[in-house]
């Protein structure tokens, strides 16, 4: 169910079940760990984890060489932001970090930081990202509109669906990866 409150009420963010999130999210140093197939495989692996596990909707999303875009909405009551997004970057950080490890040793130092006593190796960057909650329908179809723009803004593609890591070709009928977004619902869809 859409939730409508007045302007001056909305809290930049809250975890409510049904209320949509666009969230974001960086690689280190907005390092270009996504421009790799495997990486965005295992992203795909992640998310439909976490949707299984944490019973969250996909409504759309983008991987850039860098960043991703995502528009979730989850459907429990007890399922924070904060447990989707560690759901997702966790399995494919872990990954990422024991890639290099392996296979490109020399990335560590700049993936290795200190805190502390603690040495860090960050396929992420620290934080939470961004994570703004989406309530009126006009709004989500905009911000979906936008996250699907992301490729075609940069100039990597001429059309959204032409970029192989989005929801962009579900929506047009030209799907191009295996991560299958949920149908948005139709309360949510009309642009007053």
């Amino acid at each position: 169910m859409v939730r409508h409150q007045p302007s001056k009420q909305k809290p930049r963010t809250s975890d409510e079940p049904g209320e949509a999130h666009e969230l974001t999210f960086s690689c280190y140093h907005r390092y270009r760990f996504l421009a790799a197939e495997s990486t965005c495989q295992w992203l795909c692996d992640s998310i439909e984890d976490a949707r299984r596990k944490l019973d969250f909707a996909l409504w759309s999303f983008v991987f850039m060489p860098e960043h991703v875009h995502l528009i979730v909405c989850p459907g429990r009551s007890m399922c924070s932001m904060a447990s989707i997004r560690k759901a997702i970057k966790e399995p494919v950080g872990r990954k990422g970090v024991a890639h290099l490890v392996e296979h490109s040793p020399a990335w560590l130092a700049r993936i290795t930081r200190q805190r502390g006593e603690r040495t860090e190796r960050l396929f992420w960057q620290a934080g939470k990202g961004y994570d703004r909650n989406i309530w009126e329908p006009k709004v989500l179809m905009t911000m979906i509109d936008y996250v699907h723009a992301n490729p075609v803004r940069r100039g990597l593609v001429s059309r959204p669906s032409e970029w192989r890591w989005s929801s962009a070709g579900w929506f047009d009928g030209t799907p191009s990866c295996g991560l299958i977004p949920d149908r948005v619902p139709p309360e949510w869809t009309h642009r007053d």
